[in-house]
């Protein structure tokens, strides 16, 4: 592994190498978040950008994690990449993307997407298909053939890192371990056992 001043360097070219190697999904990624009585959740969600700032992912604000978000805002991603053999694991604190940001990345999905952002009533139960396939139906006729605006409970988020721990697979179980930890603006890294 290649040293490097700042981490997101680093997990650029392992993202790079991911989505040549990585069959499904290589923007997938592990959030991990907490309920209100501070019992650990988690679940699959897509890297939609990455900067110098953070993560951005995006979700119905209304559903299971981002009701967690609201309540604590400290996360932890992880991405897998079995076919490298690399992991990345990320802790820090997500905040809400700007609503500009949100708009642009909303209307650059499909026109589909855009319809099942408003009818899925995300993490609440549901009697059946037929009721979302309902709601689909009954919110492709509301926007017809015109534009498909973003609902007011969908937006993005930005996990802005404290911690950016890159792992990647030895010989007999002697795994190379590079942490990296922000203070501030200023990155630090520290090599640690496997």
């Amino acid at each position: 592994m290649t040293n490097y001043s700042e981490p997101f360097d680093l997990f650029g070219k392992w993202l790079d190498m991911a989505k040549e190697k990585e069959i499904n999904d290589p923007t997938a990624m592990n959030l991990a978040t907490t309920t209100s009585d501070g019992k650990p959740s988690s679940r699959m969600v897509l890297l939609k950008d990455f900067d110098q700032e953070g993560f951005v992912f995006y979700t119905n604000l209304e559903s299971k994690k981002g009701q967690q978000l609201a309540d604590n805002n400290h996360v932890a991603l992880n991405f897998h990449w079995k076919s490298l053999r690399k992991q990345v694991r990320i802790e820090g604190h997500a905040e809400r993307v700007s609503d500009a940001e949100a708009d642009a990345y909303y209307q650059s999905r499909p026109r589909g997407s855009r319809i099942g952002a408003w009818a899925s009533e995300q993490s609440r139960p549901m009697e059946g298909m037929f009721i979302l396939e309902r709601r689909v139906a009954e919110f492709t006729a509301k926007f017809g053939v015109g534009e498909v605006p973003r609902p007011p409970h969908w937006s993005g988020f930005r996990v802005a890192p404290e911690l950016i721990e890159f792992w990647s697979d030895g010989k007999f179980r002697l795994h190379e371990r590079v942490v990296y930890n922000r203070d501030g603006k200023t990155w630090t890294t520290e090599r640690q056992f496997p």
